[in-house]
């Protein structure tokens, strides 16, 4: 880790950086200031001016004296996301449900108040919202940033939605926080959420979770359509068993490309020409 570098172009303070993001994992999610200086083996002051500098970039946030990773990490090596399983799993069933329903699907993450989305497979609509990978919006005002607010706890909630929104839309005023909390109470309940016109004019969604292999919501997969096209009773009656369906085959895969063995096998080495 820190200290090890050779060549004269070799930037520490970089390499540093790049230790704190590493040395967050699946069993460490989340960490203390003291946890982190002590896995990646810094002074506490080193390791406080690095969390808080990768914090106001984007890519750490921190709750309650822990710090944790964002999905804004995703940026930095999109081509190599494959790695954590679920994006490469869940794209050909994102497919495979557009190609049924004609519609666009997405899934995302929560980002502190805000959905970022991480795999998207779209159709050609005139919908008013351009989005790809990496566009976030307020998650109260998307069906997707709706099914990942319920899956919190009510002290996760009220910290998460007083954070500020990054996704530099106005401020939505729609409903008051006793009307949200009732409907993520209903989301909850029933397994999906809803989001008619909330975002923006003509755009409806309906979105469910993805679970990860312990029934942890980790992720919310959605169908968007255009409201002057697409009725709210056909979006619920046609459009979401099949989301549901998915979403189950994703979460089923997922939580089995989890259970596999993780470990490698070290190659043998190979025998040397036989001598007389």
């Amino acid at each position: 880790m820190a200290g090890r570098g050779q060549g004269p172009d070799f930037v520490e303070a970089l390499a540093r950086g790049l230790d704190v993001l590493a040395c967050f994992s699946t069993e460490r999610p989340a960490m203390s200031l003291s946890e982190v200086a002590g896995r990646v083996g810094l002074a506490r002051p080193t390791a406080r001016r690095l969390l808080l500098t990768l914090e106001e970039l984007g890519f750490v946030r921190s709750t309650g004296g822990q710090f944790q990773l964002t999905p804004r990490v995703l940026t930095l090596g999109m081509a190599y996301v494959g790695a954590l399983g679920l994006w490469d799993i869940a794209r050909p069933h994102l497919a495979e449900l557009v190609a049924r329903t004609g519609e666009s699907s997405s899934m995302a993450q929560l980002d502190g108040s805000d959905i970022v989305y991480v795999a998207r497979v779209a159709v050609p609509k005139l919908i008013t919202l351009r989005v790809e990978i990496g566009t976030r919006f307020p998650a109260a005002q998307t069906s997707q940033g709706k099914v990942l607010l319920a899956a919190l706890s009510p002290d996760e909630l009220a910290r998460t939605l007083a954070e500020p929104s990054r996704a530099g839309l106005p401020p939505y005023i729609g409903r008051t926080a006793g009307q949200l909390a009732d409907e993520l109470t209903e989301v909850r309940a029933r397994g999906w959420a809803l989001a008619d016109e909330e975002l923006a004019p003509g755009v409806r969604s309906v979105a469910v979770p993805v679970r990860d292999g312990e029934g942890r919501v980790r992720a919310a997969m959605n169908v968007t359509v255009h409201a002057a096209e697409t009725s709210t009773d056909q979006l619920l009656g046609e459009h979401l068993p099949q989301l549901l369906r998915t979403a189950g085959d994703v979460s089923a895969e997922w939580a089995l490309w989890q259970s596999r063995p993780h470990v490698e096998v070290a190659r043998r080495p190979q025998a040397g020409p036989a001598t007389a």
